[in-house]
């Protein structure tokens, strides 16, 4: 399928969704927002999509909003952003989260505003060396959206939390890596090569039940540890009756490679 905005192809189960407006620091407009809702959607639906590897093309990951589409002239009437974040970053941010099966982010160089929190909704985080992160909202007079006042506080601490988004200072990708915000740096030139190594390698695995393991952790944040207990009770449920873990244990017990099929 053709867009204009983004990079999307599906090829040995790896959905590749890269952010394609490089002039602009592949920052978001609508027609980009809609591009990147139908991709996910696509990725759902696919047969044979079993892991999302996001990145973005050129020196950029994400500078966040357009702010061209955002522009409040003197005396014109102000924007209604809260409808934005409803129609547009809420749904991606969900869509990223909620999807059934491992999504990686290749972060290739800045990563600001809302482009700073698109991948904290993935589930592992590579960073090019030489990118950053940036919570420019308050540069703006806004708040951190697209999960950031989420995910922020629970990953790196309230401190920190709080430093990043009042100060809006940039960090480094080797900083984000030493606080936990991100799983690993790499060197620059190799990033696209590692990232899509690591996709390749999740897509050769039990995706089905590696989707209950991101459902089960993401819940732990907001469950007690009886309602946690109670959660890895059913999701076992589920898990052993799916034919990769038929697969799985027979593999083991004849001592070859599994195949599995996420299913």
């Amino acid at each position: 399928m053709n867009f204009e905005h983004i990079l999307f192809s599906i090829e040995d189960g790896v959905a590749l969704l890269s952010l394609n407006r490089p002039d602009q620091l592949n920052s978001f407009n609508a027609k980009m927002h809609g591009e990147v809702r139908e991709a996910l959607k696509l990725v759902r639906q696919s047969e044979e999509a079993r892991v999302l590897l996001l990145t973005g093309e050129g020196r950029g990951f994400c500078a966040g909003q357009d702010l061209s589409d955002r522009n409040v002239a003197p005396g014109a009437e102000m924007p209604d952003l809260g409808e934005s974040i409803e129609k547009f970053y809420n749904p991606m941010i969900r869509a990223l989260r909620d999807l059934p099966l491992p999504v990686i982010c290749a972060v290739n160089g800045v990563a600001a505003g809302a482009g700073a929190n698109i991948p904290l909704a993935c589930d592992l985080v590579l960073a090019a060396r030489s990118a950053s992160f940036i919570q420019a909202f308050c540069k703006i007079g806004l708040i951190p959206d697209s999960g950031g006042t989420w995910t922020l506080p629970r990953l790196v601490g309230m401190a920190r939390a709080k430093a990043l988004a009042l100060l809006g200072n940039r960090l480094s990708a080797e900083q984000a890596e030493q606080w936990g915000l991100i799983y690993q740096v790499v060197d620059d030139a190799n990033l696209r090569d590692e990232a899509l190594k690591l996709a390749r390698h999740l897509a050769t695995q039990p995706t089905y039940g590696l989707a209950l393991i991101k459902r089960s952790l993401n819940a732990s944040l907001n469950n007690s540890f009886d309602e946690q207990l109670e959660l890895e009770r059913d999701l076992q449920r589920l898990a052993g009756r799916s034919e990769d873990y038929r697969e799985g244990v027979g593999a083991f017990m004849e001592k070859r490679t599994p195949s599995f099929k996420g299913r």
